[in-house]
């Protein structure tokens, strides 16, 4: 499972860096699908991942204004800082404790812990896809979303 994270993080640094060509104006505007536009997309993904993990560990979860995420360079500084959390827990992680439930603050319900791991990796996927579309739309070539061709 941690291939896939790792992956993940890959593709979204990549991302990052690819948005760096783009006016801001095109970063924030209106599309269909997603959170509504790139930034707010990339920032989801962070926030939901930070707070299923922190979760899964016990922890308070701390509400993300999207709103306040309104450059790339922010969003890119979001998950940098969250990523090291994630990677601390996803590297203490046994498969013998996948089985765990939890009980998120944010909604009703009883969730296993594995169960929401794979949740995460198909969460990003799935809003990656979205930015490969709007990617497409503009013209631009997205990133790659290949995991064969990575060194993982």
């Amino acid at each position: 499972m941690l291939t896939l994270f790792n992956y993940n993080w890959q593709v979204r640094s990549e991302w990052f860096k690819w948005c760096l060509s783009l006016p801001s104006e095109e970063l924030k505007r209106q599309r269909t699908g997603g959170m509504g536009n790139i930034l707010k997309t990339l920032a989801h993904i962070i926030d939901v991942e930070r707070s299923w993990i922190r979760a899964i560990q016990g922890k308070p979860d701390v509400a993300i204004d999207l709103d306040a995420y309104d450059t790339i360079e922010k969003v890119e500084d979001l998950s940098n800082c969250y990523q090291s959390e994630a990677m601390d827990y996803l590297n203490s992680h046994s498969i013998d404790d996948e089985n765990g439930m939890i009980q998120p603050s944010w909604i009703e319900g009883k969730y296993e812990k594995g169960r929401i791991l794979r949740h995460l990796i198909a969460h990003e996927i799935h809003h990656i896809g979205q930015l490969s579309i709007w990617s497409r739309e503009m013209g631009i070539e997205p990133v790659s979303a290949s995991l064969i061709d990575r060194d993982l």
